[in-house]
């Protein structure tokens, strides 16, 4: 009995799976005007919930109401090729037990859009949420509020908008209509009945202007949380295919007792694909491309070394054949050597499978070589939006010239001289009257900052295109203190080319000053006259003065040296 419900519940996934591979291949050929003949939508469904100055216009409307699908989509974006749209991101995480939890931002109202064949830059510092909306896109996370589209289709959403909408729009009803009782309270006194009946029934009109307005936002706003439920159930699988990421620790990512080849099978199995001739043909030709051999496909992850590991991970991405990768600092826990070699591997299978990444990195340099757009995240926002060039070219905002600061110097001089600039947003703003938003500065240059600053950065880009003002390392600089810089640096330069080697000339003699005659405060001691030691007199003179005299001399052979023999110990 339980084998054949086990067999009614496989046949039931497969029936499925079937129909929703079938609804996806119909969304994808709607989606390129290959397919026309599909059913109505409603015209509110294809509405963003959160903006309601970016709508589409009535035309298009129309056309798109077509579409088969009930899940929202915006035909705008496959038309402009927009890979991947996110807008008004917001992750939150509840962080302790009721009613004392702490709510952590670790994204916040965060926009940006994806072209096809693009590689998005995303940099900042540890924790300022640039993984946790790699995580959010792939649907890791159940975000909290805003929407992500891909290929016009949205995968994922929040409802805490809406519910917030929902709440304080019946709080500014009631106070609304408090408000108004009040008010008729203190018109009516000394009225006689007939006014106040008039003036009672005037205000009762305002009051149901008042509940109806409330019960229409409630009503719109219940509808669109069942359409953000009903979308987030009926995400297609094939499209959710199509986004892979690589994982930032390559050790954590793979499990340590499963194969290379049963890791990099998995997802390919999970999908159904269980002929294992075909999947290890594939396995095989995914290693040879990430620069692997088919012998690595027998071990384990502990036999390799930590590119090695990284190499495996991509490999385990690019099988199941994506459109859209997400490299999550891949390169962040390699050495220097290992790093070119992976982002050289990337640059070349984006070329070779018409990949569109996007590429989350701490280090601004290697970003820039890598990316055609930067988007700079501090605490769980978005400061600064633009191109890699315009970024270098035009750092606005503190925080990015903060990070354009740390960068190394390959030059010694010039890193000598380097000053780190430190971001602090307590004395670097005042957002005490305005809130900041993000404002489109120049074209496609984005950047967070309230009016005030606005101005101020307007100015700021005017003096960097005159050239009274040059961006070094970060530091604002004029032009006669890089004037000065330069012909220091050309003078050290000229003093260490004309130093001799130590090697090849001799050291000069030190020149030697005459000394000068220093008198003594007290009287020197005169010397004392000491006589010469008179010398012993030999032995042959002794004996002639002795034979002179008439005394004997006796004739005694001079002792031979005693021989000393071995040390006796104390024991002995």
């Amino acid at each position: 009995m339980k084998k054949n419900n086990d067999e009614n519940n496989v046949l039931n996934q497969e029936q499925i799976d079937r129909e929703e591979t079938a609804k996806a291949e119909e969304f994808l050929a709607a989606s390129e005007n290959k397919d026309n003949s599909l059913s109505k939508a409603t015209a509110d469904d294809r509405l963003e919930h959160h903006a309601g100055t970016d709508l589409m216009s009535e035309e298009d409307l129309v056309n798109d109401y077509k579409f088969h699908s009930k899940v929202k989509f915006k035909k705008e974006l496959v038309k402009n090729h927009v890979l991947l749209s996110v807008r008004h991101l917001k992750m939150y995480f509840k962080l302790g037990s009721w009613p004392n939890y702490v709510k952590l931002k670790a994204v916040h109202d965060v926009s940006f859009d994806v072209k096809e064949g693009e590689t998005f830059g995303i940099v900042g510092e540890s924790g300022c949420g640039k993984s946790t909306t790699g995580r959010c896109i792939i649907r890791l996370y159940d975000i909290t509020s805003g929407s992500i589209y891909y290929r016009g289709q949205r995968i994922s959403a929040g409802d805490r908008w809406n519910r917030k909408e929902i709440k304080y729009s019946k709080i500014h009803a009631k106070q609304r209509i408090g408000a108004l009782n009040a008010e008729y309270a203190q018109k009516s006194e000394g009225l006689d009945e007939a006014a106040k009946k008039a003036l009672r029934a005037d205000y009762d009109k305002q009051i149901e202007e008042v509940k109806a307005r409330n019960e229409q936002v409630c009503k719109e706003q219940e509808k669109k949380i069942k359409q953000i439920h009903y979308d987030n159930r009926h995400v297609s699988r094939k499209l959710m295919n199509e986004i892979q990421m690589i994982f930032q620790d390559p050790i954590d990512s793979l499990d340590p007792r499963m194969t290379v080849e049963d890791i990099i099978q998995e997802g390919l199995r999970i999908q159904g694909h269980r002929n294992q001739a075909e999947n290890h043909k594939k396995t095989v030709e995914i290693l040879k491309k990430v620069g692997l051999v088919p012998e690595h496909a027998s071990r384990y992850p502990h036999e390799f070394s930590g590119g090695q590991r990284q190499r495996i991970g991509i490999a385990r991405a690019l099988i199941m054949n994506p459109k859209l990768l997400i490299c999550d600092e891949p390169i962040s826990a390699l050495d220097v050597s290992i790093r070119a070699q992976i982002i050289n591997l990337l640059n070349d299978l984006k070329e070779e499978m018409g990949l569109t990444m996007i590429f989350i990195a701490h280090d601004l340099s290697t970003v820039r070589y890598f990316c055609q757009r930067i988007a700079v995240m501090y605490y769980g926002q978005l400061v600064e939006l633009t191109t890699s060039d315009e970024l270098f070219k035009h750092p606005l905002h503190p925080y990015t010239k903060s990070l354009l600061s740390a960068i190394p110097q390959p030059n010694p001089l010039s890193e000598k001289r380097r000053k780190r600039i430190v971001y602090n947003p307590a004395t670097a703003h005042d957002y005490s009257k305005q809130k900041p938003e993000l404002h489109e500065i120049v074209s496609g240059h984005f950047i967070l900052a309230n009016d005030e600053e606005l101005v101020r950065y307007k100015q700021e880009i005017a003096e960097l295109d005159s050239g009274e003002i040059v961006i070094r390392n970060g530091r604002e600089m004029r032009r006669e203190d890089i004037d000065k810089e330069n012909a220091q640096e050309i003078g050290i330069r000229d003093v260490t080319k004309e130093a001799p080697a130590e090697a090849d000339v001799e050291p000069a003699a030190e020149e030697t000053k005459p000394v000068e005659e220093v008198k003594p405060a007290v009287e020197e001691a005169k010397p004392v006259e000491t006589k010469p030691a008179e010398e012993p007199e030999p032995v042959e003179a002794k004996a002639n003065k002795a034979v002179a005299k008439g005394q004997k001399v006796e004739d005694k052979p001079a002792k031979a040296p005693a021989k000393r023999g071995p040390r006796k110990s104390k024991k002995e």
